[in-house]
């Protein structure tokens, strides 16, 4: 509907220019022939040729405006309402010193427009930079800070915008929600701020679940349940936004300039994706690195109570796990298998894949 109106206003504009341009020409000129019925029909002519020029060219204008509009609210959206307030006042007040000094310099011949148009640059910089300096004592102007009610209300909008800004969205990639431990995490209360599922991520994940394969069928299905019981059970903030980019095929490059454009952190437990987001310089939380740094730590040492479930790679090693999933490497167990020993951890060794632990069987 917007551009449709927009398109509109182009086209009017289109026929207005057209039929200035007719006026000027037939007051300045000799070019146009003389009678009523020609000129109507001439400059008749001139608003239809223009207003069909316009209108296609309406698209087109449209696409710059709105680019531009985005690029200018994605830069304004990096600051505080008070200091576009402030600096805003600072700017009108120096275009209005700059205005009464502009028309005394504008009559100094030859330099004076060049000299005049430099001072309103000058002074729309001066003034923006003074009041973002000043900016507490501008304020105090307006609000007294012995009134109680409002230095408290300040103060609460002021600790709550620091907080808003402090904490930025997590952005949810689609092996993060098939995984399912975002959920366990996000109840705990360890995650704050707001949760943000990309409506490409929902079509990667609808894809997996109409999938003929059984297992990835399985997941995908398993991934949506898991967004729809955080988006029923959660406080959080939880948003579906419907931002995509056309140009771009990958899901993951997707995510990677969305986290770009919101200033966001993107949550995920792929270790490719993670790589990638830190050579672009995207904050990235994985989830695996988290499940590492919570692991008990086993000094060498220290008694552990194992089941050996299978023979190791090596010669003569049995493998045995904790509950937590972390493989413990037995030297001299492969005929132990199926059997619950006492063992000693000798070594600890950590990749990034997760943590490895090696042990003994201890002597009687």
């Amino acid at each position: 509907m917007l551009k449709k109106i927009l398109s509109a206003v182009i086209t009017l504009i289109g026929i207005a220019l057209g039929l200035t341009l007719f006026f000027f020409l037939e007051n300045t000129t000799d070019i146009f022939p003389g009678g009523i019925v020609a000129m109507t029909v001439l400059a008749i002519s001139t608003i239809i040729v223009f207003g069909i020029i316009f209108s296609l060219l309406a698209p087109i204008f449209i696409h710059i405006g709105l680019s531009i509009t985005a690029k200018i609210e994605k830069e304004f959206s990096q600051f505080k309402t008070v200091d576009i307030l402030t600096s805003s006042l600072g700017g009108i007040i120096g275009l209005i010193i700059a205005y009464f000094i502009g028309t005394i310099v504008q009559k100094i011949p030859v330099v004076g427009v060049p000299i005049s148009a430099f001072f309103y640059i000058f002074m729309l910089y001066l003034g923006i930079k003074i009041s973002l300096k000043r900016k507490e004592d501008i304020l105090s102007l307006f609000v007294p800070s012995n009134w109680p009610a409002t230095k408290n209300k300040d103060q609460s909008m002021i600790s709550e915008t620091d907080n808003a800004e402090r904490v930025r969205p997590k952005i949810l990639d689609t092996s993060v929600i098939i995984d399912g431990r975002i959920a366990d995490i996000a109840k705990t209360g360890f995650i704050e701020g707001k949760l943000i599922v990309p409506s490409f991520v929902l079509e990667e994940l609808r894809h997996i679940a109409d999938s003929s394969d059984d297992l990835k069928r399985t997941k995908g299905r398993r991934g949506l349940d898991i967004l729809n019981s955080m988006q029923a059970e959660l406080k959080l903030q939880f948003e579906i936004t419907e931002k995509d980019f056309d140009t771009v095929k990958e899901v993951d490059m997707k995510l990677l300039k969305l986290a770009e454009e919101l200033g966001g952190i993107v949550l995920t437990n792929d270790f490719n994706l993670n790589k990638v987001a830190k050579f672009q310089g995207v904050k990235v939380l994985n989830i695996n690195e988290l499940s590492n740094a919570v692991k008990p730590i086993f000094l060498p040492g220290e008694v552990l109570d194992v089941t050996v479930i299978k023979e190791g790679k090596e010669m003569n090693q049995g493998v045995a796990y904790l509950e937590d999933g972390t493989m413990i490497v037995v030297e001299g167990a492969k005929k132990m298998v199926g059997m619950q020993k006492t063992v000693v951890v000798t070594s600890v060794l950590q990749t990034a894949a997760g943590r490895m632990i090696f042990a003994k069987p201890m002597e009687k």
